[in-house]
């Protein structure tokens, strides 16, 4: 199976800040990631400090489990994966969109398990990271089983890319990040997709996605990408999104809320 990001969807991309890729994985493919992603969640795959609670703004129902289980790094902590076809497909999608100078920058699981309720806070990536003169970056979002809107398939705000940062704060808790933003927001967009399925948005394109308050699971993997010599600057710059500091925190200081 080969994917290209194609005219298409590279237009779609720049002119709305996200673009949905129809298929990036086959069902046998999906189902051979959703067993690697179920020892990560299970422990199976141990992820020690890479592994966080993306919700921890909510108090937690469950004691034992994370509102939203995020693990960095899932391609460091089980190297297989590196080679796998997400992975190769990944980069070459990535390479039609923002350059053929694209390489990984990192990569991430996002767990919304059945009736955990809690939603992840709008926000623009690049308010997580430090500020770089080259501002290419493209995240492709996939799906490892049905997304809707009632289990946290991702919302895009149209055309955001295009605008500056909003201003970001620390969520309640400290451990998060937020900007003002909502459904009602013109251009706000829902994005359903089938396992299999991925949606890529730039690094400043606002979006959220609602709490899980169905009985479905909601599997996502996430692959994210800029130019090389760009993560070399931020890697210089002790930048590593998680690989040895697991920190959420508004690092693009022109955009923080003083």
């Amino acid at each position: 199976m080969s994917v290209s990001a194609g005219t298409d969807l590279s237009k779609e991309f720049h002119q709305n800040g996200f673009a949905v890729i129809d298929s990036i994985l086959t069902p046998d493919e999906v189902e051979t990631y959703r067993a690697i992603y179920d020892r990560f969640i299970s422990g199976d795959i141990e992820s020690g400090d890479k592994r966080s609670d993306l919700g921890s703004h909510v108090p937690r129902k469950d004691a034992e489990r994370e509102n939203i289980t995020q693990i960095m790094w899932p391609s460091d902590l089980y190297k297989q994966l590196i080679e796998m076809p997400l992975h190769v497909r990944g980069l070459a999608i990535a390479k039609e969109l923002i350059g053929d100078d694209a390489i990984l920058d990192f990569d991430m699981l996002i767990h919304k398990a059945p009736h955990s309720g809690v939603a992840t806070p709008w926000h623009q990536d690049a308010a997580y990271w430090i500020d770089l003169p080259d501002k290419r970056a493209v995240s492709i979002w996939v799906a490892l089983d049905e997304a809707v809107p009632d289990n946290g398939c991702m919302w895009y705000v149209r055309d955001s890319h295009r605008q500056p940062l909003r201003v970001h704060r620390p969520t309640s808790d400290g451990s998060n990040i937020e900007c003002d933003c909502s459904e009602d927001e013109p251009g706000a967009t829902a994005v359903p997709l089938s396992p299999g399925q991925g949606a890529a948005h730039s690094g400043t394109t606002l979006h959220y996605s609602r709490g899980n308050t169905t009985g479905l699971q909601r599997r996502a993997y996430i692959l994210n990408y800029r130019p090389a010599s760009m993560i070399a600057l931020e890697r210089e710059q002790g930048m590593d999104h998680g690989l040895e500091d697991n920190e959420r925190k508004v690092r693009n200081a022109d955009f923080a809320e003083n």
